[in-house]
């Protein structure tokens, strides 16, 4: 495993910049969240799987920016990360868990629909659904509680993870919802997950003021969809800025997006 590490960039710790982590931040709507994060006065801690895709992204985004190799589905990278963080910059603010993977095996040219007949309750491969729940379930947790010593080091800690309407079981109740036949147990149901953990998380830091919220980003255009998607990663990344903006005065315990404001479970 490669060792953690902060770009070889000055770093000049200033006390009224608000330090954040988004975690899969090399592309996509992480690298999207990064770069509007500075544009409000962060520094923002780029975490990459691979150190030098992070440190294209980081240089790419620009001062402020620092790469950090974090895979969240290895614990020594995810404990290094934290001591890195910790020696480095002494707290976290902010923590966006961003990184996430929708599938291992889909074909190429393999459309969602197709590849969703693929992940019924009785045919999925158990092997599929263990590979994307490690990083969008238990990765998250994983990092949640590597960082959780630090952001009690902040006296404006907040939590921000990146979710989906399409984990919604409320949502996929519904006969009238049009992508209800792609809800299954890989992808859609690892995001109802997150949210379950989003929620007990909430309830656990609420007596410390620290909030926790969950936002969707909307069918955004991504290497995760085949950019496939409908809307730009300028949108996409826009709720989960909002609530990252919103302090520790804001709600906990959500569930939102841009557009369509508060979501059902």
């Amino acid at each position: 495993m490669e060792k953690v590490s902060i770009t070889d960039k000055q770093i000049n710790i200033n006390g009224d910049r608000t330090i954040a982590l988004v975690t899969g931040a090399n592309q996509g709507i992480g690298l999207q969240i990064a770069k509007d994060l500075i544009t409000h006065g962060f520094t923002v801690l780029v975490g990459s799987r691979n150190l030098e895709r992070g440190e294209a992204a980081a240089r790419e985004i620009g001062e402020h920016a620092y790469a950090l190799q974090l895979d969240v589905t290895d614990q020594a990278s995810v404990t290094a990360a934290a001591e890195r963080i910790g020696s480095e910059f002494g707290r976290l603010d902010v923590l966006i868990q961003n990184a996430a993977i929708s599938n291992t095996n889909k074909k190429p040219g393999q459309s969602v629909e197709e590849y969703a007949k693929t992940t019924r309750p009785s045919n999925v491969s158990i092997d599929e659904m263990r590979a994307v729940w490690d990083t969008n379930v238990f990765g998250v947790l994983a990092v949640y509680q590597a960082m959780l010593p630090l952001l009690r080091k902040s006296t404006q800690a907040r939590i921000v993870n990146v979710s989906s309407g399409a984990g919604s079981l409320t949502m996929n109740a519904d006969p009238a919802n049009g992508h209800r036949a792609i809800f299954g147990p890989v992808y859609p149901a690892s995001k109802t997950a997150l949210n379950a953990l989003t929620l007990a998380m909430a309830i656990e830091l609420e007596p410390e003021g620290i909030n926790v919220n969950a936002v969707s980003p909307g069918f955004t255009k991504t290497n995760l969809n085949g950019h496939a998607g409908t809307e730009t990663v300028e949108e996409g990344a826009a709720e989960a800025v909002r609530v990252a903006l919103l302090g520790t005065d804001g709600p906990t315990g959500t569930f939102t997006h841009s557009k369509f404001g508060i979501l059902p479970w």
